[in-house]
C-alpha cells in the first residue's frame, strides 16, 4: 500500500470506531518510540526473582519454574484458538496442536536445566524453606488439563466408575487424580498443600471446568466431521500431544525428583508433603487425554512404553 492508501485505511478504521482521525494523528506527534525493554517489560520481568535463602542455585529453581509458567500461558493461548473457535478445520486443529506440542517438547528437553543445573546439597538446604509450596500448585497446568480433555479422564482411577457427566463439578473436582497428592480418602482430611491451593483457586477452577466442559480439545475433536476425525496428520498431532504431556513431561519431572529426593532405601517427601512416586508416575494414574486414539495394548502399558 502507498501512503495515500494507508492514510485512507487509517481514516476509515477510526471513523468506524468513532474516533477523530485528526486527534489520533496529532497524538502520534507527542508519543515516544517504543523500545525493546518497554515492549517486553524487561525490568519488571527481571525483578520477579526473590530467593528465600542464601543458596545460589535457588535462583535456578525460581527462574526455571517462571519460564515454565510463561510456556503454560502460551499453551493455554493456543488451546483457546481451537476450543473457543466456532468452526475448526482439521488443518487448523493440527496447526495449534503442533504448536502446543513444540512448547511441551521444549519443557521436556529443558528439564535438564534444573535436573543437572543445581547442586543436590544446595537443593536439599533450600527445599525445606519452600514448604508447603509445590509445583503441584501450578494453576495454569491444571487448566491445561481441564481444557484438553473430558473430566472423567482426570478422575482418580479408583473412582472413575462413580463419576459421570451428571455429577456435580465440585464432586468431580474432589476426585481428580491429583487430589491423591494431598488428601486422605479414608478420613477426607486434606493437607496444607491442598487446602492453600483450594483457598486460592477452587472457585476459579470450578468456573474454568464449567467453561471447558463442552469445548475441551477432546470434545472438539469428537465434534469434527468424520473425514476430519480420520485425518492422519491430526491424529498424529493428538497422539503426540497426549503422550508428550502425560508421559514424557511427567517422567522428566519424575526423574528430576528422583535425582534430588529419591533413594533406594527411602524417599523424602516432596516439598508439599505428597507421596510423589505414586502421584506422579503415569502408570499408576494413567492420565490420558484422548484414550479413544490409543489401542488397548497401548492403554494397558501406558507410562511404560
Amino acid at each position: 500500500m502507498n501512503r495515500e492508501e494507508i492514510l485512507k485505511a487509517i481514516e476509515e478504521k477510526y471513523d468506524k470506531l468513532g474516533v477523530p482521525v485528526d486527534a489520533m494523528l496529532e497524538g502520534l506527534l507527542h508519543s515516544t518510540p517504543i523500545t525493546y525493554w518497554d515492549y517486553i517489560q524487561t525490568d519488571a520481568l527481571l525483578g520477579l526473582q526473590t530467593p528465600r535463602t542464601t543458596q545460589p542455585d535457588e535462583m535456578v529453581f525460581i527462574m526455571y519454574h517462571q519460564v515454565n509458567e510463561l510456556l503454560f500461558k502460551m499453551i493455554l493461548w493456543e488451546i483457546d484458538q481451537v476450543a473457543k473457535a466456532t468452526k475448526v478445520t482439521a488443518a487448523k486443529f493440527t496447526m495449534h496442536l503442533e504448536r502446543i506440542s513444540r512448547y511441551f517438547d521444549m519443557l521436556c528437553s529443558s528439564f535438564t536445566v534444573m535436573a543437572d543445573g543445581m547442586e543436590k546439597e544446595q537443593y536439599l538446604k533450600f527445599r525445606n524453606t519452600l514448604t508447603p509450596a509445590s509445583g503441584f500448585q501450578s494453576a495454569q497446568y491444571r487448566k491445561i488439563e481441564f481444557a484438553s480433555t473430558e473430566l472423567i479422564h482426570l478422575i482418580d482411577v479408583r473412582f472413575r466408575d462413580k463419576i459421570d457427566r451428571n455429577s456435580s463439578l465440585k464432586n468431580a473436582y474432589n476426585h481428580l487424580y491429583w487430589q491423591a497428592a494431598g488428601k486422605n480418602y479414608t478420613t477426607g482430611q486434606k493437607s496444607t498443600l491442598l487446602n492453600l491451593f483450594e483457598k486460592k483457586y477452587l472457585g476459579e477452577f470450578i468456573d474454568f471446568m464449567e467453561d471447558y466442559n463442552d469445548i475441551n480439545l477432546s470434545l472438539k475433536f469428537k465434534q469434527l466431521p468424520k473425514k476430519s476425525r480420520e485425518n492422519a496428520n491430526l491424529i498424529k498431532a493428538m497422539r503426540h500431544y497426549d503422550y508428550t504431556v502425560n508421559v514424557k513431561w511427567v517422567m522428566a519431572h519424575y526423574n528430576a525428583a528422583a535425582k534430588y529426593i529419591g533413594g533406594k532405601e527411602s524417599d523424602l517427601e516432596a516439598t508439599g508433603g505428597s507421596s510423589w512416586r505414586k502421584y506422579m508416575h503415569p502408570k499408576f494414574q494413567k492420565r490420558i487425554f484422548f484414550p479413544f486414539l490409543w489401542s488397548a495394548a497401548e492403554l494397558e502399558s501406558w507410562g511404560t512404553f
